[in-house]
């Protein structure tokens, strides 16, 4: 018997490809032509070609600005993800304590990025934040305005306190959907918590800590409103990551055929190691 394929469903998705193109392909298609072209105003454009990127690539404040941004993913990867598989292992799966835990996960998600900035610029100002105030009282010089290293913790906690929640319900996700019979057999052979966490929980987790793995990359590369609210990339150019400098280099200064380039390289990067993580890891899975 022949197959027979119905291509009716694509009338279905058609809108939702329309709205794509429009609300993404085409500022990108604009932001391509802009890389590769100069202008001094009055709508009239010059062709540059690749010299916008060949600056870019020899730019010491480009390389700069990524080696931050490559270090906080880095940091907040390697605290989100332990932190989160922790918390969800040792959430109720039964009972009240489940919807409370679930509605207090998803809180600090509920609050706008500008927001979390707006909060915590007041929380660890010395003069009126708990936070800042309290470690001034108890003896610490912090001041995340004149100091990096303190400029740097707070983005750092600003970050996790906002974000581990997605982590959290992800794994939990993961953890609630394993049968009740696998725990049954580890309890009658007498596996310890860690051969469980092991040899169960952990490769039935392995999907959602890859989602929540690449979301978590993708968003605290190319953050922006939260670091940019806090310090303003201060000080100096200590928390000014690619987002921020592109944005000055393109409304600030108005270089617009260089901040083109720069966000296509920035794009890039972001996709190339996107690529390599998801490669990475479910090659592992498929070894395993």
């Amino acid at each position: 018997m022949e197959r027979t394929w119905n291509n009716k469903a694509w009338f279905m998705v058609l809108p939702v490809l329309l709205l794509v193109a429009f609300s993404a392909v085409i500022p990108l298609m604009t932001v391509v032509n802009y890389s590769v072209q100069d202008t001094f105003g009055n709508n009239q454009f010059f062709w540059a070609g690749t010299d916008w990127f060949v600056e870019i690539l020899h730019s010491d404040r480009f390389w700069e600005a990524l080696g931050r941004n490559l270090l906080f993913s880095a940091i907040i990867l390697s605290i989100e993800i332990p932190l989160g598989i922790l918390i969800a292992l040792n959430m109720p799966k039964k009972g009240l304590g489940v919807p409370v835990c679930l509605v207090l996960m998803a809180l600090p998600l509920l609050i706008p990025w500008n927001v979390v900035g707006t909060i915590w610029q007041v929380f660890g100002r010395v003069d009126i934040g708990l936070l800042g105030f309290t470690l001034k009282a108890l003896g610490f010089d912090y001041n995340y305005v004149n100091d990096v290293f303190d400029a740097w913790m707070t983005l750092i906690v600003m970050d996790v306190w906002h974000w581990t929640s997605l982590v959290v319900l992800l794994c939990y996700a993961g953890l609630v959907s394993i049968p009740e019979a696998y725990y049954q057999a580890a309890k009658i052979d007498g596996a310890s918590r860690w051969a469980v966490f092991r040899y169960i929980q952990l490769p039935k987790m392995k999907r959602v800590l890859l989602i929540a793995f690449l979301l978590r990359f993708m968003d605290s590369f190319m953050i922006y409103t939260e670091p940019f609210v806090v310090t303003g990339g201060g000080p100096g150019n200590s928390t000014t990551f690619l987002s921020i400098d592109l944005v000055k280099m393109a409304i600030g200064q108005f270089d617009l055929g260089p901040a083109a380039a720069m966000s296509i390289i920035y794009f890039l990067i972001i996709l190339l190691l996107s690529w390599i993580f998801y490669t990475v890891m479910t090659s592992s899975d498929e070894q395993a």
